[in-house]
């Protein structure tokens, strides 16, 4: 069997944009989809997950895997709750019987968003929209489903149809003390800056929650920041443990998608329930993707590997440059702060505690990069270990994570508090 740290070099050496697609898509996207279950929101965030993700993959765009599954999740959740009235609608209430299927509504919705995202898939997914579909008696209330679904499906293909997405914002590259440039062994530059000028879902603007910026080069929080991702992150670090090893290598393909089925399935969530989770989730967390897109557009600031090289230039006598060291994760291809996995994360967890009332919540998940299975008492917990992670896997400094953390937790308080609020039922 491998050790860990024999597993990170392997990760290191496959590095490359399409790793930092799987990075970015673990966060929304669960495993590969098994057979219909008796809820078919679940059933869809699956199979939508499975080819969002692939997509982004090949396309080799990280952050779309978030924003198009936002656009699932939000028309699934439009149609069942049109269906179920028990919450506010996100864009659209169509006209619904409460007897309708909710099962026949959540995936129709979700299959018009993917066909019409990813139409060269529409073969592959017929099949699987005609076995959720076979699962439903026929009748009025099938029909009914369907034709609910298909309405907060065309909704929110209008709503989003020139909201930003493949915009002509290009990174930027400089040469100064503090400001980002590819990075090395493949300095890869991944198609992404655009996303920061992709219209939110919930948020009034993607400046909406703007940061105050990294620590000034010639800080002491800086240099902490600095030297502590200079040894914890090296990939020959010698003080590094091999749990922090593991954990850094864990979190490196979060496996958040999977950690929502599992709650999902433990706390017994039905269609409604699980529509609105999902959207939530889905909904923060492309508005975390923006905002943090945004700001790393803005603030543009170079990677610890370039940090670390580079120390003597930027005028800070508590930091030292070390001109081979490399990190345990290679960096993935674009500005440092805040920290984008952090963003996702926060956003995921904060919604998580509303959804649930509690953050006590006891969960264990595998990752699909490392095989490993760990389990934790609560969501911060889990938070706290991505926060951790990319210190330890030397592509970030603390405080970028922290402030990344931040900006989805405040993303999330965003979404729960003025979206999917509850209604009495007439």
């Amino acid at each position: 069997m491998p050790t860990a740290l024999q597993r990170g070099n392997v990760i290191k050496r496959a590095w490359s944009v399409g790793v930092a697609v799987a990075v970015a898509a673990a966060l929304v996207a669960p495993a590969a989809a098994p057979a219909a279950s008796e809820n078919a929101a679940l059933d869809w965030y699956r199979y939508a997950g499975q080819e969002i993700n692939r997509a982004a993959e090949m396309r080799a765009q990280p952050q779309r895997a978030r924003l198009e599954m936002a656009m699932v999740q939000g028309a699934a959740y439009d149609a069942v709750n049109a269906i179920a009235r028990n919450h506010e609608p996100y864009l659209v209430a169509p006209r619904a019987q409460r007897w309708y299927s909710e099962d026949a509504a959540a995936a129709s919705a979700a299959y018009r968003i993917v066909i019409a995202l990813l139409p060269g898939r529409q073969p592959a997914l017929d099949p699987r929209y005609e076995r959720s579909l076979a699962a439903i008696p026929d009748g009025a209330a099938k029909t009914g489903g369907i034709r609910v679904g298909e309405e907060a499906a065309a909704a929110m293909l209008a709503a989003r149809a020139a909201d930003g997405r493949d915009g002509p914002r290009q990174p930027v590259f400089g040469t100064e003390p503090g400001v980002w440039r590819p990075t090395p062994p493949a300095f890869a530059v991944a198609p992404m800056a655009w996303v920061g000028d992709v219209e939110p879902f919930v948020m009034p603007s993607a400046g909406r929650l703007g940061t105050r910026g990294p620590n000034r080069l010639t800080s002491g929080a800086y240099a902490k920041d600095l030297n502590e991702t200079k040894e914890l992150g090296a990939a020959n670090s010698a003080t590094r443990t091999r749990e922090q090893t593991e954990i850094a290598l864990y979190w490196d393909r979060a496996p958040w998608g999977d950690i929502l089925v599992s709650l999902v399935e433990s706390q017994n969530l039905n269609t409604a329930e699980t529509a609105r989770l999902l959207a939530m989730v889905s909904l923060a967390g492309a508005d975390a993707e923006i905002t943090c897109v945004n700001e790393k557009n803005y603030w543009n600031t170079w990677r610890p590997i370039t940090a670390i090289r580079e120390a003597d230039t930027g005028s800070n006598p508590a930091t030292r440059p070390d001109p081979t060291w490399m990190p345990l994760i290679d960096t993935p291809g674009f500005p440092e702060y805040p920290a984008g996995h952090t963003c996702g994360s926060g956003a995921i967890v904060g919604v998580l505690q509303s959804f649930f009332g509690t953050d006590r919540i006891a969960f264990s998940a595998t990752s699909r990069g490392t095989g490993t299975t760990r389990s934790f008492t609560s969501f911060s917990q889990a938070l706290q270990e991505v926060i951790d992670s990319r210190v330890w896997g030397g592509i970030h400094f603390r405080t970028a994570d922290e402030v990344g953390a931040r900006i989805g937790k405040r993303v999330a308080q965003w979404a729960t508090s003025r979206y999917f609020k509850p209604v009495r039922n007439g």
